[in-house]
C-alpha cells in the first residue's frame, strides 16, 4: 500500500466515526433479482440512503465519483484538461457559498437520507481504496453531494450555454431554436380513453446510455413509507423518475426562458466598478483553479471570474457579463424529488410541486385513482415587460433584476382532460392533449418563453392517439415502441421534405438511393434498407447545417450532393448500396454488438456517433423504459434498460438486458416481496 493510500485510510477512518451514526447495516436487506436489479428493504429512509449508495457503488462507483468530482471542482485532478471546464463552472456559480447559506432550509429528515447516502459511499471507499479516483474528494459529506446536484441543475437550466456564449462573445446563437432530437417522451391515458377501466403511464426519458446522467434502476422500500420502483442518476439519494404503489411520474426536458445574460455598465478607469441604478458597486473577484496533466503530472492553472448583484460574472473582449437563473438560488430540488417518491395521491403530489425547487422539466403523471396530469414545470422568473428578454439585457438597473418566480399554478398544465390523455415530447406545452383542451398561449406572458413548436415525435404520438378512439394495453405498448416518422417530416430545426419532391430519373448517380428513401415506409426497423439509407443520409447531413439551425430548408442541390457522398461511403464500407439500418447502426457494450432500431426524433429515438468500419453506435436515446398499468388488482410495472444493471465488464449484468431491449421486450417488476424472493439471485446486507 502506498503512503498516499495509507494517509487516505487514516483520514477516511477518522471521518467514518463521524459519518456512520444511526446506521445499522443489519436493517438493510438487499435482494438482487435475476437481472441484478437491487431491491432494498430497510427500517428507515436514512438506511435506505445508505443501501442505495452501497448498491450503486457496487455497480458503478467510478461514475458516482466523477459526478462528485465535477461538483467539487476536482474533476481535472482525475482527467486533466478535459475536466477543467466543469471545475471552473462549479466555482463560477459559487455553489459552496449558496449551499452554506441555505443549508438550514433543507428538511432535516431529508438531510438524514443524504447523510445515509454519504455514509454508504464513504464505507464503500474505505473498503475499496483501489477504486478511489481522487482521495481528496473523501470523505463525502451532504454538502459535497448537494454541490454536484447544484451544478447539474445549473447546466439543465442552460446556464452552461449562457457561459459559453459569454466566452465566445456569441449572443446571437442564444435566440436560435435548438435542435430537438435528443429529447424524451411521456404520455398517460385515463379510463376516459382506455378499455377495461385501466390507467396507463409511459416513463420514457431519453438519456445518454453511459455516464453521469445515464439511468440506474432500483427498488426502494422502507418502513417509513418509501416504496418506489424507478431510476436515478449517479450520486442522487432517491428515485428521479418512477412508480410507487399509488402513482407514477416522469420527466421530459423543457426549454422555457429560465436564464438571462446582462451586460454591466462599467465605470471608466475604475477597478472593476459598475453602475447600478444611482449607485456605483464593485465586482467581487474570485480565482478558480483546475489541473492539467503534463506527462501525467497535474499542473494547477487558474482563471479569474467575478460576481455582481445579478450573479456569476465573466469578462470577454466586449465587457463584463453576468448570468442569472433560478437554480442559483435554490438548493432543495433533491428534497422535492425525494418527497415526490413518497407522495400518496395527486393532492399530495401537487403540493410537493408547489415547493418550486426543481428548475425545469415537464412532468407527466398518472395514479391508481385515474388522475392524469401534465405540467411544464420550472423556475420561470417574473420579468418586467418593459424589456426584451430574448437578448442581452442592460445590467445597470434594478428593473431587470428579477427576484420572484411564477407559482406552480401559473404554469401551463392539464388535469384530467375529457380526451383521456396527456403527452409531451419536448415540444410545446400548448399541445399537451386534445386540440380543444390544450392550455392557451394567450394565458401566459411571452416573457416566459415557452416552446411553440412540434417535432416528429409529438406529431407521431398525437397521430397515433387520435387514430384510436379507445386504447387497450397492447395499443399503449405499440405507441410506446412506435419507430415510424410522420408524413411529412416535422423536424423543429430543419426541413428536408424536398427529398420527396426529387424525380429519381433526374439524378442517375443517386437514383437507387432516392428510390429507396422515397419508397420507404418511414419505419426505422433494423431490416429496412430504406431506413439504413435515410440514416446514412441524415448523419452525413450535419456537415451542411448552418450555425443557426433555424428552419433550415435543404435544397435539391444540397440533398443531391449529400447523397453522392453517402453512396461513396456505402460502397467503401459495405460494398453495396443496399444497407440495412441494423447493418449500419449498432448497440455496443464491451465486445457485444447487436443491430438496433430507431433514429433521432422517432418515438423510439436513437442518437449515435461514429463507431468503426463506417458504422455508428447509439449513445443516447431509449435508455430506461417503464410502462405502468393501474387497475383493480393493483399497480403493474414492466421495464427494461439498454445494457444492464452493472457497469463492470466482468459482471453477468453488464449487458444481459441488451437482447430483450432490442426485441422490444420487458421484464416484470413487482412490489410483492415474495415474488422478488422467488426471482432472487442474491440476498445480503451491505458492509
Amino acid at each position: 500500500m502506498t503512503v498516499s493510500y495509507k494517509l487516505f485510510f487514516v483520514l477516511l477512518l477518522t471521518s467514518i466515526q463521524v459519518y456512520t451514526q444511526n446506521i445499522n447495516i443489519n436493517n438493510i436487506e438487499i435482494i438482487r433479482d435475476n437481472y441484478g436489479v437491487p431491491h432494498i428493504y430497510t427500517k428507515t429512509d436514512k438506511e435506505l440512503g445508505y443501501g442505495l449508495a452501497w448498491v450503486h457503488s457496487e455497480d458503478d462507483f467510478k461514475t458516482i465519483q466523477e459526478g462528485f468530482l465535477a461538483g467539487n471542482s476536482l474533476l481535472s485532478k482525475h482527467i486533466g484538461l478535459r475536466g477543467a471546464p466543469a471545475d471552473f463552472l462549479s466555482q463560477l456559480i459559487r455553489s459552496d457559498e449558496i449551499i452554506d447559506s441555505l443549508f438550514n432550509t433543507i428538511d432535516k429528515k431529508f438531510l438524514e437520507v443524504v447523510d445515509g447516502y454519504a455514509q454508504g459511499i464513504n464505507r464503500y471507499a474505505e473498503l475499496n481504496p483501489n477504486e478511489v479516483l481522487v482521495p481528496k474528494l473523501f470523505p463525502i459529506t451532504p454538502k459535497k453531494m448537494l454541490k454536484y446536484s447544484f451544478l447539474q441543475l445549473f447546466v439543465s437550466s442552460e446556464g452552461d450555454r449562457a457561459v459559453k456564449a459569454i466566452f465566445e462573445n456569441d449572443f446571437e446563437s442564444l435566440s436560435f431554436q435548438r435542435r430537438n432530437e435528443l429529447g424524451s417522451n411521456l404520455f398517460s391515458f385515463s379510463t376516459n380513453r382506455t378499455k377495461n377501466g385501466e390507467t396507463y403511464m409511459a416513463v420514457n426519458t431519453h438519456q445518454p446510455l453511459d455516464g453521469p446522467t445515464s439511468w440506474y434502476e432500483v427498488h426502494l422500500e422502507s418502513e417509513e413509507g418509501t416504496s418506489i420502483i424507478g431510476a436515478t442518476f449517479a450520486g442522487a439519494p432517491c428515485v428521479l423518475t418512477g412508480t410507487n404503489k399509488n402513482l407514477a411520474w416522469t420527466h421530459t426536458v423543457n426549454r422555457p426562458d429560465k436564464t438571462d445574460i446582462y451586460q454591466l455598465e462599467m465605470v471608466k478607469n475604475s477597478n472593476k466598478k459598475y453602475y447600478f441604478d444611482d449607485k456605483i458597486l464593485k465586482l467581487k473577484k474570485y480565482r478558480g483553479k483546475a489541473f492539467i496533466k503534463i506527462l501525467g503530472i497535474p499542473i494547477k492553472v487558474s482563471k479569474k471570474y467575478y460576481s455582481s448583484v445579478y450573479g456569476p460574472t465573466l469578462k470577454n473582449k466586449t465587457g463584463f457579463y453576468s448570468v442569472r437563473t433560478g437554480s442559483l438560488f435554490k438548493v432543495r430540488a433533491l428534497e422535492q424529488w425525494w418527497k415526490m417518491n413518497k407522495a400518496k395521491n395527486f393532492e399530495e403530489f401537487y403540493s410537493i410541486l408547489e415547493m418550486n425547487e426543481i428548475p425545469g422539466y415537464n412532468i407527466g403523471y398518472a395514479d391508481k385513482d385515474d388522475n392524469i396530469f401534465y405540467i411544464s414545470n420550472g423556475l420561470i422568473p417574473i420579468r418586467n415587460d418593459k424589456f426584451k428578454w430574448t437578448g442581452v439585457l442592460p445590467g445597470n438597473t434594478s428593473e431587470t433584476l428579477w427576484t420572484e418566480y411564477y407559482d406552480t399554478k401559473e404554469l401551463p398544465q392539464v388535469l384530467n382532460p375529457k380526451s383521456g390523455y396527456i403527452y409531451n415530447a419536448n415540444h410545446s406545452p400548448f399541445k399537451s392533449t386534445s386540440l380543444e383542451e390544450n392550455p392557451s398561449p394567450k394565458d401566459f406572458s411571452t416573457n416566459m418563453g415557452f416552446e411553440t413548436f412540434d417535432n416528429n415525435r409529438s406529431t407521431r404520438i398525437f397521430e397515433l392517439v387520435e387514430s384510436n378512439d379507445t386504447i387497450d394495453y397492447e395499443t399503449f405498448k405499440n405507441i410506446k415502441y412506435d419507430n415510424k416518422f410522420p408524413t411529412p417530416f416535422n423536424y423543429n430545426f430543419m426541413d428536408i421534405n424536398e427529398l420527396f419532391n426529387m424525380i429519381p430519373n433526374d439524378y442517375p448517380e443517386i437514383k437507387d438511393l432516392l428510390v429507396e428513401i422515397q419508397n420507404w415506409n418511414r419505419k426505422t426497423d433494423i431490416e429496412s434498407v430504406g431506413a439504413g439509407t435515410y440514416a446514412m443520409f441524415y448523419h452525413n447531413l450535419v456537415r451542411y447545417y448552418n450555425k443557426s439551425y433555424i428552419n433550415r430548408k435543404f435544397s435539391k442541390e444540397v440533398i443531391h450532393e449529400n447523397l453522392k457522398l453517402v453512396k461513396k461511403k456505402m460502397i467503401k464500407y459495405f460494398k453495396t448500396t443496399k444497407v440495412k439500418l441494423g447493418d449500419y447502426q449498432k448497440l455496443v457494450r464491451g465486445d457485444k454488438e447487436i443491430p438496433i432500431w430507431g433514429l433521432p426524433d422517432v418515438i423510439t429515438a436513437m442518437n449515435a456517433t461514429p463507431y468503426k468500419d463506417g458504422k455508428i453506435r447509439v449513445t443516447h436515446g431509449e435508455s430506461y423504459i417503464q410502462m405502468v398499468k393501474f387497475n383493480k388488482t393493483g399497480t403493474h410495472i414492466e421495464s427494461s434498460i439498454s445494457y444492464g444493471a452493472s457497469d463492470h465488464e466482468n459482471s453477468p449484468h453488464y449487458s444481459d438486458q441488451m437482447e430483450m431491449y432490442s426485441k422490444f421486450e420487458t421484464k416484470k417488476m413487482s412490489f410483492d416481496k415474495s415474488e422478488i424472493y422467488a426471482n432472487a439471485s442474491r440476498t445480503y446486507n451491505p458492509k
